[in-house]
């Protein structure tokens, strides 16, 4: 099934079950809040899913067209967002762009960071730019939504946690990413609220392209209409969502609603290099600082801009039968 969170005039909005085809949705009975609904998930869910069958087969009458301009993030604030480093493909060619070397435990262990999670930004909200000069960048990765995970769970307890998955703009403000780290205390002003997808799906919605651990679908992101990549979330991604889920895990317990994100996806080329952009041939990329890496290694310097006022960024998946899955993030910097 398919759930968003429309606007009500609330802080958390109103939860919705929407169609496959994403054209109507319908109020989810007896809950109001996404979050409730994780919160007694074994009750609500099948209620949720049975809404969502009638939804699919046109037995429910009055129903709603499904406006993504009206949503809100499907979870507006969250009691927790852990973003993960799957793709070290990804964290080898951004450190690399600030002249870090890549310790060989990147490969073994995972990087993490705890994000903001009190204000996300909606799916079509303008990402706030206050100052050019701080780099303005996406970045297209896919997260899930847990359950509530016991302390200390291993990656195989942790992945039956796994109840829905998203996709996320995390956006990153690259100019001030170098001094805040050279601190030695992590990501703070330069990791800005992030925006999530329409909506977020049970596994069931992505068929087989969910093995319980990966999802193998491209991502595609675009720039001002003009593709910036495409790279399959299946491939090159080292730590999977239930190791991912786990590494959050083994000194807390997670509760309901928390959100682990994936990371940048991110594609090696097929020589093993760091990949080529769509406009020769390759998947490209999922944010502009690999692009910026790669110009550099092989230019001497830098020539795409980050993101300035007025660009818009859009992010989607769509399935083998091309419809959308979670809808897209469409943002318009600056607004």
């Amino acid at each position: 099934m398919k759930l968003a969170t429309l606007k009500d005039g609330t802080r958390d909005g109103r939860l919705v079950v929407v169609s496959r085809n994403l054209s109507h949705a319908a109020p989810a009975p007896h809950v109001k809040t996404l979050q409730a609904a994780l919160d007694d998930w074994d009750t609500i869910a099948p209620e949720l899913e049975a809404l969502s069958a009638r939804l699919n087969q046109g037995m429910i009458a009055g129903t709603m067209a499904f406006n993504t301009g009206e949503c809100l993030s499907p979870l507006p604030r969250a009691y927790q967002w852990a973003d993960g480093s799957a793709y070290v493909n990804h964290v080898e060619l951004v450190r690399k762009a600030r002249g870090a070397d890549m310790p060989p435990s990147f490969w073994t262990d995972p990087l993490m960071y705890q994000g903001g999670s009190d204000t996300f930004l909606a799916p079509t909200q303008p990402i706030p730019l206050a100052d050019a000069a701080w780099g303005c960048d996406l970045e297209a990765e896919i997260a899930v939504i847990t359950g509530d995970v016991a302390l200390g769970s291993p990656p195989a307890q942790a992945g039956q946690a796994i109840r829905l998955l998203l996709l996320v703009n995390d956006v990153s403000l690259r100019g001030l990413i170098p001094n805040e780290l050279a601190k030695g205390f992590g990501f703070f002003q330069s990791k800005p609220s992030s925006a999530f997808s329409p909506c977020a799906v049970t596994p069931d919605e992505l068929g087989a392209a969910w093995d319980g651990a990966r999802v193998h679908r491209p991502l595609l992101s675009q720039i001002n209409g003009r593709k910036l990549g495409q790279p399959d979330a299946g491939v090159d991604m080292t730590f999977d969502f239930p190791t991912l889920v786990a590494h959050a895990a083994k000194t807390r317990a997670l509760g309901a609603g928390a959100i682990v994100g994936s990371g940048t996806v991110s594609n090696r080329g097929p020589d093993g290099g760091p990949g080529k952009p769509v406009d020769q041939g390759g998947v490209g990329y999922s944010c502009l600082a690999e692009v910026r890496t790669i110009e550099t290694i092989q230019l001497g310097q830098a020539q795409t801009p980050f993101l300035k006022q007025g660009d818009r960024v859009r992010i989607e998946m769509f399935g083998e039968d091309g419809q959308s899955i979670f809808g897209a993030i469409d943002q318009v910097v600056g607004g």
